[in-house]
């Protein structure tokens, strides 16, 4: 797989470094990153190429520029989204990408910064991690369009931020500062300014590439289980713990832990 990579012409580009760090672009910074429908699909191809791949340790979500994004492209809604089937298939575009998001097996970072309006807000809530710089602004602005928000965006929305946010969010759509943005536990932090966010989105990113893959994914695993409370997400989090006990990366931890070295973990 190239390790510089952007999806075809359609604005989604991804590269990976050394150190499995993936950080995927959404880059239409001239429409504040609004993504078309062919952008959807190809959201969803580069995460679920580079989330599925042993390389990868993390993945980094931003946007060129100032903004995150503006969500889908408005633009487009008449021819391809003007009645209830069309709407169905853009909405599964829409679907298919914040899935690949919330079910990569690696941990995902939301770097947002300026707009971050519907569907970018939707990208966002997908993410395992949110922050932001303070000039941030979040919106649901579905019932401004006269459109329904998807369930599942919406199931991201309410983990991310609480109930009592995403009704706000939903009903109202009005803007959202960041600073009540992290009050809601919607943001893990905020930042003063572009540079410290991707340094900082950076120095989370190498921190979970440094830790053990198995056990990082099990513990995504077992997140997910809580907050699903479904059988089979439980079923899947024990088969993932119990992968480590005999992993090669548990002895290389104990044994780094007896040398007083860092360890050297290659997830198996």
């Amino acid at each position: 797989m190239a390790e510089n990579q952007a999806a075809l012409d359609r604005r989604i580009a991804v590269h990976r470094d050394d150190n499995g760090v993936v950080t995927v672009t959404i880059d239409r910074p001239e429409k504040k990153n609004a993504l078309t429908f062919d952008m959807w699909r190809a959201l969803a191809e580069a995460i679920l190429a580079y989330g599925g791949d042993t390389a990868t340790r993390a993945i980094v979500l931003r946007g060129a520029g100032r903004d995150f994004s503006a969500g889908a492209d408005i633009g487009e809604f008449s021819e391809l989204r003007g009645d209830a089937a069309t709407a169905r298939r853009y909405e599964a575009a829409n679907s298919a990408a914040f899935a690949a998001i919330r079910n990569a097996h690696v941990p995902t970072i939301a770097a947002i910064s300026g707009i971050c309006f519907g569907g970018g807000l939707g990208i966002a809530a997908a993410c395992d991690i949110r922050i932001a710089t303070e000039d941030a602004l979040f919106c649901v602005p579905a019932a401004r369009l006269g459109l329904a928000y998807p369930v599942d965006a919406m199931q991201d929305i309410v983990h991310s931020a609480g109930i009592q946010m995403a009704r706000y969010l939903a009903y109202s759509t009005d803007r959202l500062g960041a600073v009540d943005a992290k009050r809601a536990g919607f943001l893990l932090e905020t930042v003063g300014d572009l540079a410290q966010l991707e340094a900082r989105a950076a120095e989370i990113a190498g921190n979970i590439a440094r830790n053990a893959p198995l056990s990082v994914r099990a513990s995504k695993a077992a997140i997910r289980a809580v907050l699903s409370r479904e059988p089979a997400d439980v079923e899947q989090a024990l088969e993932l713990g119990n992968l480590t006990f005999g992993s090669d990366d548990y002895r290389e931890g104990r044994e780094a832990f007896r040398q007083k070295r860092p360890p050297r973990f290659e997830g198996r």
